[in-house]
């Protein structure tokens, strides 16, 4: 790939660090048209179900497909309203407004869909044989692949009225612990030198420059964390307890076993992609850590080494401008319609970008409803890693803007493959600065840090799901005290980083700040499956598959309505075949390689 074009000739006049404009949801949480569109809903469920409820089964083809576009309307202005509610609850945590706000449209809506809930119940119960008939009317096959995900889950479908009950509390349940992680996450901060940083700005710190910086903000960090582990247990062993119940009562055989299921992938296939990369941890976090140890000249790091710029890094900072055009001019020269649609992001201020107090510390793309489009939610600080981030949002922006036409029930991707599109518009960019970077130091930091970042989302992520299985494998048994949820998590750490990586006390409870753990359980092993993926599939457009750009944009625009198989089988790649993790993990080992031999060659 050739140098990426100047900014100028990429980005319209800049926007210095651009919020979001969500008016395009709402005006505001008093818009009357917000209230307009619960009120529909509600009469429009109440109609639904009075019309349908214990008549699917009689419904021809004609008659179930426009059942469920009905359905569809209904849940599109219900996820509207819901998503404008989150986004205003994500740009300030700490508003007990936005709190109030999110939990009453929550309730609302939980209300409202209530009134629906019995429509996939008795899908699920109609006969194999009629349910393919159905599909002899157009109607109803357009929604095919949504009824084939839906009928997966039909063995652990639990009575109505206990369907009924579990939906209808959730949002006194699991949605009210997970406010809570989230309020106690935003408010707390932590002092360094003096300054009052939050969560998202201590971490940053641990890829400052200055190691003395890193220190202070690790133990700092670790310290504030400690200071509310009683309560962050509490909310772990609850969730845990909360997932076994249901887990038990709908017959699932395994803590991820309902993960699998709605991601769309065998049990087998997540244990071999798991296996797989543990089984690769020495050639490649071990390894990787005991190379850049000897950079430092030290024998093991301390932890919060691990992610800190290499000796001669010249601690190169990018501007808001800079990293617009970097990441626009790379999905430009892989696909001019890609660069088209993230373009727009910018332009219409579907982004938000600075850190502020109460906002939330991460990063993340959410689709809203396809008949507006995504937003997308950064905490931009000017480093390399936060111009990947903004690859890796904008990917999965494009993708959810490309999937829309599928619809509200058909564009979401199930999370192993969501990731897809986020890794591959990194590897994009970062394959864009290399090769556009004349010099052999500063290239050897830039394959350094593409290094930990895939290592970060392979290994590490790796590590959290033996993590999240240990967890819930014991709170089986009984409730886990913190101490035991501080050993789990250094045993998994030890193993998974190696030899090369010192840990301190504090570091026992950095557990307590990832949200995965507490929002969507075993969620993280979908990083790995989508880094060794896309790495599995940049390979294949790297050897010169023809029309590898038209097959991989009609690969986002399926969205939910096909399974890794079929996606992957253009490009000639199965998932279920070992070779094809190996594949993935050989391009990162390989990255490693690189690096040992400029090492040898500056020698």
């Amino acid at each position: 790939m050739r140098q990426p074009e100047a900014v100028s000739q990429q980005v319209s006049p800049p926007e210095q660090h651009p919020e979001w404009d969500l008016s395009h949801l709402y005006a505001d949480p008093d818009d009357p048209s917000l209230k307009s569109d619960l009120d529909w809903a509600r009469h429009q469920s109440e109609a639904f179900r009075d019309r349908y409820l214990g008549k699917l089964a009689e419904l021809d083809g004609a008659e179930m497909g426009a059942a469920i576009a009905e359905y569809e309307r209904i849940l599109e202005t219900l996820y509207r309203a819901m998503s404008y509610a989150q986004l205003l609850f994500a740009g300030d945590m700490e508003n007990p407004e936005n709190g109030r706000f999110y939990q009453t449209v929550q309730e609302e809506v939980n209300s409202v869909s209530a009134q629906t809930l019995f429509f996939t119940l008795e899908i699920n119960r109609i006969e194999d044989d009629a349910v393919s008939k159905l599909y002899e009317n157009p109607a109803a096959a357009r929604y095919a692949p949504w009824i084939r995900e839906l009928r997966a889950f039909r063995e652990h479908q639990l009575s109505d009225e206990v369907e009924q009950i579990l939906h209808e509390k959730s949002v006194v349940g699991r949605s009210a612990w997970n406010r809570l992680f989230d309020e106690t996450l935003a408010g707390l901060r932590v002092s360094v030198d003096g300054r009052k940083l939050t969560i998202s700005e201590a971490l940053n710190l641990l890829s400052d420059k200055d190691g003395g910086l890193r220190r202070k903000a690790a133990k700092a960090l670790g310290r504030k964390l400690s200071d509310n582990l009683r309560l962050l247990t509490l909310i772990t062993n609850t969730l845990a307890k909360d997932k076994r119940i249901e887990d038990q009562w709908r017959k699932y055989p395994r803590p991820v076993s309902a993960r699998n299921l709605s991601n769309q992938v065998e049990d087998e296939v997540v244990d071999a992609l798991v296996s797989s990369v543990r089984d690769a941890f020495p050639e490649l976090s071990h390894r990787y850590y005991g190379l850049k140890a000897g950079w430092f000249g030290v024998k093991a790091l301390d932890y919060w080494d691990r992610n800190a710029p290499l000796p001669d890094d010249d601690d190169r900072r990018y501007s808001w401008d800079e990293a617009q055009g970097t990441v626009l001019a790379a999905y430009r020269e892989f696909n001019p319609e890609m660069a088209n649609i993230a373009r727009r992001f910018f332009d219409e201020r579907w982004i938000d970008v600075p850190p502020r107090p109460g906002k939330d510390s991460g990063a993340f793309s959410h689709s809203t409803v396809p008949s507006v489009h995504p937003y997308i939610l950064l905490n931009f600080h000017g480093k390399s890693r936060d111009v990947m981030t903004l690859a890796h949002e904008l990917g999965h922006g494009v993708h959810q803007v490309l999937a829309a036409p599928q619809g509200v029930l058909m564009a979401d991707t199930p999370l192993t493959l969501a990731e897809t599109a986020s890794v591959f518009g990194e590897m994009l960019t970062f394959r864009a600065l290399l090769d556009g970077e004349p010099d052999p130091l500063r290239r050897r930091t830039m394959l350094a840090g593409k290094v930990e970042d895939m290592l970060n989302t392979v290994v590490r992520q790796v590590a959290f799901h033996a993590f999240e299985t240990r967890v819930h494998a014991e709170r089986a048994e009984a409730e886990l005290s913190t101490d035991r949820l501080c050993e789990i998590w250094l045993d998994v750490q030890r193993e998974s980083l190696g030899p090369a990586v010192r840990f301190d006390r504090e570091y026992r409870a950095y557990w307590g700040y990832i949200p995965h753990f507490v929002h969507a359980p075993f969620y993280v092993y979908a990083y790995a499956f989508g880094d060794c993926l896309v790495n599995s599939l940049y390979d294949v457009f790297r050897t010169g598959l023809p029309e590898f750009q038209a097959k991989y944009l009609e690969m986002l625009r399926a969205g939910g309505t096909k399974r890794h198989r079929e996606l992957l089988a253009p490009f000639g790649l199965d998932a279920t075949d070992p070779e094809f993790w190996k594949r993935g993990l050989r391009l990162i080992s390989g990255f490693i390689d690189e690096l040992e031999d400029m090492d040898r060659v500056r020698a």
